[in-house]
This record gives structure tokens, C-alpha cells and sequence, in this order.
């Protein structure tokens, strides 16, 4: 499963750089995915909803597993 969710979030990489951040997967337990925020990512507003909405949704989709998508400091 690490090597989907990796694959999917390289694709998604490049919208985040654009915006001037990016996300980094830290591990997964239980279906749970924990992944990093960086860059501008890293206290902006609509971060959660990144996560959730963007990251979340798209793993959920395409990898076989995935529960829930959390952000770690």
C-alpha cells in the first residue's frame, strides 16, 4: 500500500508545488495515512481542507484500504 500511496501523492505533487507547498507521507497504520505538510502549506487555512478534500479523496479513490488521510506536525 506504501508504494500506491506514494504514487498517488507524486501526482498530486505538482499542484502543491505550484501553490508553494507539498506533502510528504510519514507512514501508514490501519488504513490511517499521516503525512506532513510543508511549505506554504504549513499554517495556511485551507490546509485542512487540502488534506480532506484533495489528498483524502484522491487516495481514497484509487488505493484499496485507505481509511483516513491525517496531517502530523
Amino acid at each position: 500500500m506504501f508504494e500506491e500511496v506514494e504514487r498517488v501523492i507524486a501526482e498530486m505533487r505538482p499542484q502543491l508545488l505550484k501553490d508553494g507547498g507539498d506533502v510528504e507521507l510519514v507512514e501508514i497504520a490501519g488504513g490511517d495515512v499521516f503525512v506532513r505538510l510543508k511549505g506554504h502549506c504549513i499554517g495556511c487555512p485551507m490546509s485542512a481542507m487540502t488534506v480532506k478534500q484533495s489528498i483524502e479523496a484522491a487516495l481514497r479513490r484509487q488505493v484499496s484500504g485507505v481509511g483516513r488521510v491525517r496531517a502530523v506536525l
